[in-house]
């Protein structure tokens, strides 16, 4: 199975890549946001437990986000590759994740960074708005936020609590101080591929997948 990472600040935009690129490559996608969200819908006390961090604006302690991650891992029969998108978030969740993938005979083929500068990160998340239904994300200032009705499925629109301003800075900070080290632990593995997360979307894609490939 050939495993992908996508590394990127929250907002740089690696959610919708990860989305499109599984598409394109017939690959499975594994978005840890959307893990999380579920054990909160869910309403026990694991899904209190994540959504008190979540709100605060704080990454999930890594023991809990390894349990939830390794047995949804687990879980996927018959796909040739995945993608993982918001896991590992740190040192020992990628070391976890390597422990892992070696007692089954694997590793991890690419890890594509998403950079984009602090400033728009800020501009893009203060200003974003989420399907209820299909976790589609829109810019504040679109037709599908002013009418707060998703264009693909018809769902409610609304602002997740992390995305506030003051919740937003919080989640940079947390990220460049514990996630961004990961940066420099996959490029002295020579697996990462560091693409400019400020070009159009659909140009970003074609380096994604360009890198993909390359590293295959």
């Amino acid at each position: 199975m050939y495993n992908v990472i996508f590394l990127g600040a929250p907002g740089s935009g690696k959610g919708t890549q990860g989305e499109v690129v599984a598409k394109e490559l017939r690959l499975a996608h594994m978005a840890t946001g959307d893990l999380f969200r579920k054990a909160i819908e869910c309403g026990d006390e694991l899904g209190d437990t994540v959504k008190s961090y979540m709100e605060r604006g704080e990454l999930v302690p890594d023991e809990i986000t390894i349990s939830v991650v390794l047995k949804h891992l687990a879980g996927l029969k018959d796909v040739s590759g995945i993608i993982l998108d918001g896991f590992p978030r740190s040192l020992r969740q990628a070391e976890a994740l390597d422990e892992a993938l070696v007692k089954q005979g694997e590793g991890i083929g690419r890890v594509i960074y998403i950079n984009v500068p602090e400033d728009e990160l800020v501009r893009r998340l203060s200003g974003r708005w989420v399907c209820r239904s299909c976790q589609s994300p829109y810019q504040c200032g679109c037709a599908e936020v002013a009418e707060g009705k998703c264009s693909r499925c018809q769902g409610e629109l609304y602002q997740r609590p992390d995305d506030t301003p003051e919740t937003v800075k919080e989640r940079l900070k947390v990220y460049f101080s514990k996630t961004a080290p990961l940066i420099e632990y996959y490029r002295s593995k020579g697996k990462l591929s560091e693409i400019d997360g400020m070009a159009e979307i659909t140009e970003v894609t074609k380096r994604i997948v360009s890198a993909i490939k390359c590293g295959k």
